[in-house]
C-alpha cells in the first residue's frame, strides 16, 4: 500500500473542531495536506494552510498533538499518515480555490454529515479522549 504523508491543523473553538470542505473530494477534512519531499510536517502544514486559507501560521504556536494512520478517503490503496498540530487561531480565515467552505463541528454534528472521513473521526476520538473536546 502506498503511503501519503500529511499534516493537519487542529483548531478548537466553543468545543468544536475546524474543518474545511474540499471541492475535489466533496467531504469535510482537517485543514492541511500533503507534505512535500524535503519538508518537515510543520513546514508542510504552514505551506498548505497558506495555500488553502490564506493564513500565515506562527510556527512557535503549533503544538504537536497526535499521529493518525488511516486509509485515505476515496482511495483503495493509499494509507494516510498524518501528524496533527493544535493551534490557537485568532485570525480570520478566507478559503481559497480548493476549499469551498469552512465550519466548526462537534462530533455529533460531524456524524450527521453524509460523508465522514475516517481520519477526522479518529482525530475527534483523540481530542475527546484527551479532554480537548467534550
Amino acid at each position: 500500500m502506498k503511503e501519503l504523508k500529511t499534516a493537519g491543523l487542529l483548531v478548537i473553538k466553543n468545543n468544536r473542531l475546524l474543518l474545511t470542505y474540499s471541492k475535489n473530494k466533496k467531504a469535510w477534512y482537517l485543514p492541511g495536506g500533503k507534505i512535500d519531499e524535503n519538508e518537515t510536517p510543520i513546514d508542510g502544514l504552514i505551506r498548505e494552510i497558506n495555500e488553502e486559507l490564506s493564513l500565515d501560521l506562527n510556527k512557535e504556536k503549533l503544538q504537536y498533538f497526535c499521529h493518525i494512520s488511516a486509509l485515505a478517503y476515496g482511495e483503495n490503496n493509499l494509507q494516510m499518515e498524518q501528524d496533527c498540530f493544535l493551534y490557537d487561531l485568532i485570525e480570520e480565515i478566507k478559503p481559497t480555490n480548493e476549499i469551498e467552505a469552512i465550519r466548526y463541528f462537534n462530533l455529533d454534528e460531524y456524524q450527521h454529515e453524509e460523508i465522514q472521513v475516517i481520519g477526522v473521526l479518529m482525530v475527534f476520538d483523540e481530542l475527546i479522549k484527551n479532554k480537548y473536546l467534550q
